[in-house]
């Protein structure tokens, strides 16, 4: 089956039930062919949560590996799309205070935390833009034209867009006294702040492994299609929670076998390699 999850072309689940539809009408079949579905035709319960919260996930355990912890930890993240909605969700659970949150036209910032009842209510109920939090929220500040990533915090999520992040944010966020910068989006940071990030005293995890919750979601929404079973919200997540260790395992063990421990963005390039060439090198290189 090809497995198209919704959110790499951006669509939701009103689209993507639309397209199995048609599948299912042209084809005569009812398979895991897209994922994202409905979850009365198939779909996970916690597809639409899964980048958000795998991207929490990988966060809370490279934290606890290095003697940190989230609680009481304030974070900057961007964006104010599904991933980061989803990881506010999340990371409110582990007891760390959410300040911002961004669409193209510019950042909220509430010293108080953001309220999630009322960013959900701005994004998937009205599907208005970011500065509607202010007339829920007065006391929260409103900017146009500013870098988010100026905001003091100890741990910085880009969730928005590819190169939202550059070598000056980077340096920026050290100076603040930042911790670790986790990518939600993909590549949010550019090249320059990846190389000063990684030469740095910061925890830094690339999109590549971060971000991998959807992507694992959908496979586990492909494997209930193919049981013809569902699963519950609570036994999805708790699949989700494992493999978002299983990835920051094998990430940070490729790194140290190769001599750049630490270094994560080498590390998740050396764990797929090794996969795809263990695979192609079993099967004759086939």
């Amino acid at each position: 089956d090809l497995d198209i999850p919704a959110g790499d072309i951006g669509a939701g689940s009103r689209e993507i039930g639309f397209l199995f539809g048609q599948y299912k009408r042209l084809a005569g079949l009812h398979c895991g062919a897209l994922t994202g579905k409905g979850p009365s035709f198939g779909g996970s319960p916690i597809r639409t949560q899964a980048t958000g919260y795998g991207l929490v996930y990988m966060l809370e355990n490279m934290l606890r590996r290095h003697g940190k912890g989230l609680d009481g930890k304030v974070v900057v993240i961007s964006g104010a799309g599904s991933v980061a909605v989803h990881t506010i969700e999340k990371i409110q659970q582990f007891g760390a205070k959410v300040v911002t949150l961004s669409d193209s036209n510019g950042y909220i910032y509430d010293k108080d935390g953001i309220r999630l009842d009322v960013v959900k209510q701005i994004k998937e109920v009205r599907r208005g833009r970011i500065k509607e939090y202010l007339d829920e929220v007065p006391t929260a500040v409103y900017e146009e034209n500013k870098r988010i990533w100026n905001i003091p915090c100890h741990i910085a999520l880009p969730c928005a867009t590819q190169n939202e992040l550059n070598l000056q944010d980077a340096r920026t966020l050290a100076a603040n006294g930042c911790i670790a910068v986790v990518e939600g989006a993909n590549m949010p940071c550019n090249r320059e702040a990846t190389d000063f990030l990684l030469g740095s005293n910061l925890l830094f995890m690339p999109g590549k492994a971060a971000n991998g919750g959807g992507v694992a979601v959908s496979t586990l929404e492909m494997r209930q299609n193919s049981m013809r079973m569902s699963w519950t919200f609570d036994e999805v997540d708790e699949q989700l929670h494992k493999i978002m260790v299983e990835i920051y395992e094998k990430t940070s063990d490729a790194a140290e076998r190769y001599g750049v421990k630490g270094n994560f963005v080498a590390g998740a390039n050396i764990a797929a390699f090794e996969k795809i060439a263990d695979a192609m090198m079993s099967q004759g290189f086939v």
